[in-house]
C-alpha cells in the first residue's frame, strides 16, 4: 500500500483529503505543522507528500527544500494562494506539483495518481529497461536504475526532473511545446500555468549542464517549446 503524508494546519482541509485518499486505497499520515511533518516523512518514508505552504512553525518551502536534501520523493505543493512567486517558489525548490486552494477532489485525486505512477517502476519495465544506458558527452542516463550521472558524478534528480529529461532525450531531436510536455511526461491533462515546464527545464539545466546559461543539452526553439539535441 502506497503512503502518502499530508502537512496542513487546518485540520478540516487535512481530514477530507485523508478521507478520500483512503478510499482510493492510500496510506494516509498527517501533520499539522512544518516540524511535525519533517518527524513523519522520516519515520514514515511515503511514496508522496502533499504540502501546504501557510503553515506553523516551518512553511511548507522550507520543510520542501529540507525534504528535497535527502529524498526525491513527489511533493504536491497545497496553497491557497494564486500569486506566480509563490507557485514558482515551490517549483524552484523541488516541489513537482502544484494546487490552488479551493480545489475539487476529483482534480486532486488525479494529481496524486499521476505523480505516483512515476515513483511505480514496473517490474517488467524494468527487465526490459536493464543496462540501456543513454550517454552524450560527459552526461550519462541508467534507465533502470534511474541514475544520471555527468562526468562520472551521480546528479540527485527529483523524479519529475528525470522523467523530463528522459522523455526529451529518448526523442531526441524532436520539438515539444509545453503543453505537449504537461500532457505527456506530467501524465495528465494539467490544471496549471505551463510556467511549469518552464521552471523544472530551468532546474535540470542547472543540474546536467557545464553552464546553464548556455543550454547543451536541452535547447529552446523560441516560440515552440524545448527538445533533446540532435
Amino acid at each position: 500500500m502506497q503512503k502518502v503524508v499530508i502537512i496542513e494546519d487546518e485540520k478540516a482541509i487535512s481530514d477530507i483529503i485523508k478521507y478520500n485518499l483512503e478510499k482510493e486505497g492510500y496510506s494516509v499520515f498527517t501533520a499539522y505543522d512544518g516540524e511535525e511533518g519533517l518527524k513523519v516523512i522520516g519515520k514514515e518514508n511515503p511514496d508522496l507528500i502533499m504540502l501546504d505552504i501557510m503553515m506553523p512553525k516551518l512553511d511548507g518551502f522550507e520543510v520542501c527544500k529540507t525534504v528535497r536534501q535527502t529524498k526525491s520523493t513527489p511533493i504536491i505543493m497545497l496553497t491557497a494562494r494564486a500569486e506566480e512567486i509563490d507557485k514558482v517558489l515551490g517549483l524552484e525548490l523541488g516541489a513537482d506539483d502544484y494546487i490552488t486552494k479551493p480545489f475539487g477532489m476529483r482534480e486532486l485525486i488525479a494529481r496524486v495518481k499521476a505523480n505516483l505512477r512515476r515513483v511505480m517502476v514496473p517490474a517488467a519495465k524494468q527487465t526490459e529497461e536493464t543496462g540501456n544506458v543513454l550517454a552524450e558527452g560527459n552526461l550519462a542516463m541508467d534507465l533502470a536504475k534511474y541514475e544520471v550521472t555527468k562526468g562520472g558524478v551521480a546528479i540527485e534528480l527529483t523524479l519529475r526532473e528525470f522523467e523530463l529529461l528522459k522523455f526529451l532525450w529518448l526523442e531526441r531531436g524532436k520539438v515539444f511545446s509545453r503543453e505537449q510536455l504537461l500532457e505527456k511526461v506530467w501524465g495528465y491533462e494539467y490544471y496549471g500555468d505551463v510556467r511549469t515546464v518552464d521552471v523544472t527545464v530551468r532546474r535540470l539545466r542547472e543540474k546536467i549542464e557545464d553552464d546553464a546559461s548556455k543550454a547543451g543539452y536541452v535547447l529552446t526553439k523560441r516560440g515552440i517549446g524545448y527538445y533533446f539535441r540532435g
